[in-house]
């Protein structure tokens, strides 16, 4: 299943524009209704090449450029996510496929072979990025998000912190897996939408002395793990 291509923001706040536009968002925006408390935590698992070749794309800013994550939230193993993320000329979409436990934890520990039997395109096509262009379990990266959603526009705008990395675990099932902070990460504002943003929304994420830049939590966990 794929999106098509969404404008993307993102801004690098601190704990006082946590706050402000927890408050802004809440009073023109509705919670997602799959948090909890208004939250909910985030692990993926994210794959590169030995020659980190995402990894490097992205601190080059390569125009266009993919990467592959394994994904689940709240700890909640029933539904588990593939995903690939894609960028071109600024814009972004997501395609996803969904997983069982069994089947990501096979991905985790090599087991490839059942990959070329699924019936959905993206588990054959990870397969094939793994075995012929060694992709390969990187590391796995924890955080919160607080998400907000507004349907004109189809607007989503996400609060994200305590972002944490598993350095070179990859055990992305595991409980018990110890995740640390990943540097002197900062909190951050993303805004996605489709073909306008409303003025009320823009307004809404709009603070001082904020510019719209480019921050990659993999990367993040990556330099700092």
């Amino acid at each position: 299943m794929a999106t098509d291509f969404r404008h993307e923001w993102k801004h690098v706040i601190n704990y006082a524009d946590l706050l402000t536009l927890r408050h802004r968002l809440g009073a023109v925006m509705e919670r997602d209704p799959h948090t909890i408390d208004g939250k909910y935590h985030i692990r993926s698992l994210y794959f590169d090449n030995p020659d980190d070749k995402a990894l490097r794309e992205k601190i080059d800013g390569v125009n266009i450029r993919e990467k592959f994550r394994i994904r689940l939230y709240n700890r909640d193993t029933s539904l588990i996510k593939l995903e690939k993320k894609s960028k071109r000329n600024g814009l972004g979409t997501k395609y996803s496929a969904n997983l069982t436990a069994e089947e990501a934890q096979k991905i985790v520990d090599g087991n490839l072979d059942w990959m070329m039997a699924s019936d959905q395109a993206l588990v054959q096509e990870l397969y094939c990025k793994m075995r012929h262009q060694r992709l390969e379990p990187k590391t796995i990266v924890d955080y919160t998000r607080e998400p907000f959603i507004f349907k004109p526009g189809n607007v989503r705008v996400t609060l994200d912190y305590d972002i944490r990395t598993g350095q070179e675990r990859t055990d992305f099932l595991d409980p018990e897996v110890v995740t640390i902070p990943a540097g002197d990460a900062p909190m951050l504002v993303e805004v996605k939408w489709d073909e306008f943003l409303p003025t009320i929304i823009k307004d809404a994420v709009t603070l001082p002395d904020r510019r719209v830049g480019s921050f990659s939590k993999y990367a993040q966990c990556r330099v700092y793990g």
